[in-house]
């Protein structure tokens, strides 16, 4: 029994050994360390937005770095918008990290050890984190220069010993980023795309019709296809929107889409309910990226983990309830942010469509924000524009959303103490008054005995 029990122990603590070698352990003084407590704030939230803690921990544990980071001012002010835009897409993680790795060096180079200026003005290249990629030292008038663009404004600003922290003055950009800029900016990706028109379909067969014996519709124009024939058939369906660009052929990845903005949903948190309910509890992922395919956008307004807490069983109970809830969430439009609130500000009440059939959302000001819905069953906007790709728009409210009718009929069965039954009025027989009133004057006159009625 006691070798059973020191093999047993001996093979746990040989699994706690390999586990501990296989990951690497950082020191509370370690230059990762220091980076996220120091000044250097937008830096420190773009390495964790860009999943790279794990890489630089990799990195520090085989030898020493140097970190060239720009200083918040440089990452807030002084950083084009639709660059910075197109770093935070979910679809451009590789060149948000690319263009980290970037700034950090697998070597230790001090303000000691910093090239000296030899008038040749070639400097030294050093090989960075990002692959074939290099970064030239160099030093010009006294000043510490990194690629002849950018100056370092505090040198040393922090040390440790596996690593050192250079304050620079700008943000460096490599060139593959750059080329990934230029390239989605001038719209290569989606400019071959030729726009052409809606299917055409013979009403008597509801089948497509032959594309050589009709003409072409104009591009862009709304289909003849029954609209409701564009979803699954399901409960509360709603027709949606003209199609854009694209048409059957399927130019647009929609089911990539909608996997892009559910995984965003739980990398920023707070959603997992929504997320579990359109993959798991039903079907509705895959019903969005068909419409996507076929050109269609969606708005989605996406209650959070804390609204949906509040739903009852009986609202999920019933057959098609999520369902039901879902599609009253969603929009058949693409709106964002700022579009729905320069709505709301503009008209004051708006209603939008949703893919719940003869259901539509009232949306209006309120405290600065967009209300949605009226009453206890209202939701704010509470998170915007947590996925914006052209095609979807996600955003974020901090309640579930049920018609109006819903609202009512939920109202009266949630008043407290039972049904009051009720009670019909019978009128006092006037006659019994009036006996009783003769029999008291008749009493008065010692009359009373004679009459019956009065006994």
């Amino acid at each position: 029994m006691n070798v059973q029990i020191y093999t047993t122990l001996g093979i746990l603590f040989l699994i706690a050994i390999n586990a501990n070698s296989s990951s690497p352990q950082i020191n509370s003084n370690s230059v990762l360390v220091a980076l996220l407590d120091s000044h250097y704030t937008e830096l420190s939230e773009l390495i964790e937005k860009a999943l790279l803690l794990q890489t630089l921990e990799q990195a520090v544990s085989h030898h020493n770095i140097t970190i060239f980071a720009p200083d918040n001012e440089a990452l807030t002010l002084h950083l084009d918008p639709q660059f910075k835009r197109f770093l935070f897409e979910p679809g451009n993680l590789k060149s948000l990290q690319n263009l980290l790795l970037f700034h950090v060096i697998p070597y230790r180079v001090g303000s000691d050890d910093w090239p000296e200026d030899s008038g040749s003005g070639s400097g030294a290249h050093f090989q960075t984190l990002l692959t074939e990629e290099q970064l030239q030292l160099l030093t010009s008038s006294g000043r510490k220069v990194i690629n002849g663009l950018g100056f370092v404004t505090r040198p040393d600003d922090v040390t440790r010993h596996d690593g050192l922290i250079h304050g620079i003055e700008k943000l460096l950009v490599p060139r593959s980023v750059q080329e990934d800029f230029n390239r989605r900016r001038s719209l290569t990706s989606i400019s071959a795309v030729q726009p052409e028109g809606a299917p055409v379909v013979d009403p008597r067969t509801n089948r497509l019709k032959n594309k050589k014996q009709v003409t072409e519709p104009p591009a862009g124009s709304p289909p003849e296809l029954p609209v409701y024939d564009a979803m699954a058939p399901g409960p509360g369906l709603a027709p949606a929107p003209a199609p854009g660009p694209g048409g059957p052929r399927h130019h647009f990845d929609g089911e990539s889409q909608v996997k892009d903005f559910i995984q965003t949903l739980l990398h920023y948190g707070g959603y997992n309910e929504l997320a579990d309910i359109l993959v798991n509890l039903t079907a509705l992922a895959t019903e969005m990226g068909k419409l996507v395919s076929e050109g269609y956008v969606l708005t989605v307004l996406a209650p959070n983990d804390e609204a949906m807490a509040k739903l009852t069983a009986e609202r999920l109970g019933e057959a098609g309830a999520a369902e039901s809830i879902v599609y009253y969430h969603l929009i058949p439009e693409y709106q964002t942010e700022e579009s729905m609130y320069n709505s709301v500000r503009r008209f004051g009440k708006v209603e939008y469509d949703t893919l719940r059939v003869g259901r539509k959302v009232v949306a209006e000001e309120a405290d600065g924000s967009v209300k949605f819905g009226s009453g206890e069953e209202s939701g704010y906007l509470f998170d915007p524009d947590i996925y914006t790709d052209g095609r979807i728009s996600v955003q974020g409210i901090d309640g579930v959303l049920f018609p109006k009718e819903e609202e009512e009929r939920e109202a009266v069965k949630a008043r407290p103490g039972p049904p009051v039954a009720e009670v019909k009025v019978v009128a006092e027989q006037r006659r019994g008054k009036l006996l009783e009133v003769t029999c008291s004057i008749l009493g008065a006159f010692g009359q009373h005995s004679q009459f019956t009625s009065c006994h």
